[in-house]
């Protein structure tokens, strides 16, 4: 993880001062919590009412060249995706590779009043990721040359998802965010309002972006939440999830080594009691859980 900045370098102050069109203009920064690679602020110019989005990624990390075309490519997502107004990867105004982007109004919510509409909600605005078709999109990198690795599996359900891996590549890709959890989801009178961290889309299953939601709604509330998500996708797409238990294996064996390490994207958004050791417990009984699924995938393991 990078060494966190106090706040955005002063080329990024002056960058969104110009596209204020005030040079001089008075500034309130605000940090953003909740995320783990990009150092994220808000800043505000207080005389035009611009608000703009900066993110200030570790020195000669690629994220951010990689996160700027994916936000070209995408072209607001029907508004669910930050726009790109500008950034520097050249050292030309930031000893930072950095994004200008624009702020989705809203705030993140992962401790809703009525989290089954929540879920559902969720579920209906990753069917739009996973619906898009732009001319782009197979100029994105494949989710198998990144966080999708075989190398990334661990733990007990490793074994399974590398006796299926050939099943996994086989299936049809779509647009895959690659870190779709409540946490990245701007809310809006109860509504999903935008998408954000764009740094690791790529081409993937859907069932990445799928099974890696429904593990951090497991971390959250339960399996039966879960569930309300699965449906709800499959409602908005018209589709069924085939072999759901292996989708969500494949999470659980991504995420054995590291779920402990998500204790600062839980606890700044109000879930404070997902300490490690809890993370830790309710890693290994969904995996339990998972293990018990029906024996026709364990069949493909022996």
């Amino acid at each position: 993880m990078q060494q966190s900045e106090a706040l955005p370098s002063s080329g990024a102050l002056d960058a969104v001062r110009r596209l204020a069109g005030s040079p001089g203009a008075t500034l309130t920064v605000t940090r953003l919590e909740g995320g783990q690679h990009a150092d994220t602020w808000r800043v505000h110019t207080d005389d035009r009412g611009l608000s703009v989005i900066v993110r200030q990624f570790p020195v000669a990390d690629s994220a951010a060249a990689h996160e700027q075309f994916v936000l070209e490519t995408l072209g607001g997502l029907e508004g669910l995706a930050p726009v790109l107004l500008g950034g520097d990867l050249d050292g030309r105004w930031s000893e930072h590779p950095t994004s200008l982007i624009s702020r989705l109004d809203g705030r993140a919510d992962i401790t809703p009043a009525d989290p089954e509409e929540w879920a559902a909600e969720l579920a209906r605005a990753l069917a739009v990721v996973h619906g898009f078709r732009g001319s782009r999109l197979m100029s994105l990198p494949s989710i198998f040359d990144s966080t999708g690795s075989q190398s990334r599996l661990d733990g007990p359900l490793a074994g399974r998802v590398r006796s299926w891996w050939d099943h996994i590549i086989a299936a049809p890709n779509v647009l895959t965010h690659s870190d779709f959890w409540s946490g990245n989801v701007i809310w809006r009178d109860h509504r999903v309002a935008g998408i954000v961290d764009w740094s690791g889309a790529a081409r993937g299953p859907r069932g990445y972006d799928l099974a890696w939601c429904r593990l951090d709604l497991v971390l959250l509330f339960n399996e039966q939440i879960a569930d309300v998500f699965l449906r709800a996708y499959e409602a908005a797409t018209g589709s069924i999830l085939a072999e759901t238990a292996l989708w969500d294996s494949w999470a659980a064996a991504r995420s054995h080594n590291i779920v402990q390490s998500w204790v600062p994207n839980y606890a700044p958004l109000g879930r404070v009691d997902l300490d490690a050791t809890e993370l830790l417990r309710l890693h290994s009984r969904w995996t339990a859980r998972l293990l018990q699924e029906p024996t026709e995938l364990r069949s493909r393991e022996h």
